[in-house]
């Protein structure tokens, strides 16, 4: 079965190596990568970086998912953001980079995501974590659900974007 014949990931049964609590993150991950995968790899240039009524461009959907589940991650281990993330942060949205260059770094990304989750301890997951200069509150389970909940909510402007710059994408 194709992955658009399939249903999506979450109906697909548990994940092997994934620990049940983060097992919703760890779904959201996989169906994003799937997703990301089929509407953006093909991709023209132009295409990415169209601003249709303004709004984002698909690019800059791929450059945040990538830069933002990295600098979530990190505060869920616990570590402040490098200079490289936030000069990182600070380039998103820059237009120029190809589809070559933007769908492999977005899935290299989720990739490492996967395999944080895959070690994280679930007897960590209540544990209080800061979350930028201004330190604000939250948990490991905060940071790594709201990762995949940010990361869903991007591939769908992802998506929205594609379609309406160049028409339908098989979602």
């Amino acid at each position: 079965m194709a992955a658009s014949d399939a249903p999506e990931v979450w109906l697909r049964g548990p994940l092997p190596a994934y620990a049940p609590l983060l097992m919703p993150v760890a779904h959201a991950l996989v169906q994003a990568r799937e997703d990301v995968e089929r509407v953006a790899r093909d991709a023209t240039t132009a295409e990415l970086w169209q601003r249709p009524g303004s709004a984002a461009s698909a690019g800059y959907h791929l450059q945040h998912l990538a830069g933002s589940l990295d600098r979530l991650l990190t505060y869920a281990r616990g570590e402040s953001l490098t200079d490289a993330q936030r000069a990182a942060l600070a380039q998103e949205g820059v237009a120029g980079a190809p589809a070559s260059a933007l769908v492999p770094a977005v899935l290299a990304q989720i990739d490492r995501a996967l395999d944080q989750l895959r070690v994280t301890p679930p007897g960590s997951l209540g544990e209080a974590r800061a979350v930028g200069r201004a330190r604000l509150p939250s948990t490991v389970l905060g940071l790594l659900f709201h990762a995949g909940e940010h990361t869903s909510r991007h591939v769908g402007q992802l998506i929205t974007t594609l379609m309406v710059v160049r028409g339908p994408v098989d979602p």
